[in-house]
């Protein structure tokens, strides 16, 4: 491959200004498909206990989250409250826990960030959880 190189190379040097054209053997070396599935065959068919069938995997009713704070009609988060504030607050690292796990509307999520942020700055409520 290389003799063949040298002399397409000396035949291009005549002034065409072309590029030697390329071998086919060498596009055959690499494979043409390279779309991005990185885990095997794509056209397995359905899972076990996926959508309609009930065999292997449980099927459960997964309830619309709902805004506490609209439910029970409350407008103002109030800081002093520790009680309400700690059900916000994730056990295991202390973080505010995000709007998609608890249902909370995003007006009263703001709300309820800044008063926890208060209630952490008087030490109503800890900063992190505790060591052990």
């Amino acid at each position: 491959m290389a003799d063949e190189t040298r002399t397409t190379s000396a035949e291009g040097s005549t002034g065409g200004g072309e590029r030697p054209e390329r071998s086919s053997e060498r596009s055959s070396e690499r494979p043409t498909d390279r779309g991005g599935d990185r885990g095997g065959d794509r056209n397995r068919g359905p899972r076990p206990g996926g959508p309609g069938g009930r065999e292997g995997g449980r099927k459960y009713f997964r309830r619309k989250k709902v805004c506490k704070f609209c439910v029970e009609k409350i407008d103002a988060i109030d800081y002093k409250d520790y009680r309400l504030l700690g059900q916000f607050v994730s056990i295991e690292s202390g973080k505010i826990v995000p709007r998609r796990l608890t249902g909370v509307c995003t007006p009263h999520q703001r709300r309820l960030s800044s008063a926890i942020k208060l209630a952490r700055n008087i030490a109503l409520l800890p900063f992190s959880a505790r060591a052990s």
